[in-house]
């Protein structure tokens, strides 16, 4: 579990970048089908997935992204930041036992929004598996003294 890390859109910079490591297990890929009910055989039948053009079970590529979640939820720019977009190109199948490293890096601020845009890719041994980029709103450090349940007019 990553330990959580709280930036203020002030403590931003282009350039800076986090991440996480994990390895995908079997539990992994069965607990997200039942979470989100997508249970496409692929994911969860080695006998059907062994006739695939992928030849064993794969991740759902959603689980995959989620991992992306992770990084920007707890870590950069952690919790507060509130998921604007996320934009995802899926670039090879992640099987049962990769290791999956994520890496968000700010790539552009957008200080009269609060905004942060942030590039996203996960790789498996060095190869791309999925890139994209996310917009998350920063909470301020004017803001961060505000009621938790108020709205911003600019949300």
């Amino acid at each position: 579990m990553l330990e959580l890390r709280t930036l203020h859109f002030e403590d931003l910079s282009v350039g800076m970048k986090d991440g996480l490591s994990k390895t995908i297990s079997s539990q992994d890929v069965v607990g997200f089908a039942e979470i989100t009910g997508d249970r496409n055989p692929i994911h969860l039948s080695e006998h059907f997935a062994a006739r695939t053009p992928f030849g064993t079970r794969i991740a759902h590529g959603l689980y995959t992204a989620g991992l992306i979640s992770a990084v920007l939820g707890t870590r950069l720019p952690g919790p507060g930041a509130i998921y604007m977009s996320q934009n995802l190109r899926f670039r090879a199948p992640v099987r049962i036992g990769d290791t999956v490293d994520v890496t968000v890096e700010v790539v552009e601020l957008v200080p009269e929004k609060h905004r942060a845009r942030l590039s996203c890719t996960c790789a498996v041994a060095g190869e791309v598996v999925l890139e994209g980029e996310a917009v998350v709103k920063v909470p301020s450090r004017a803001d961060a003294g505000a009621h938790p349940g108020a709205r911003s007019p600019n949300a």
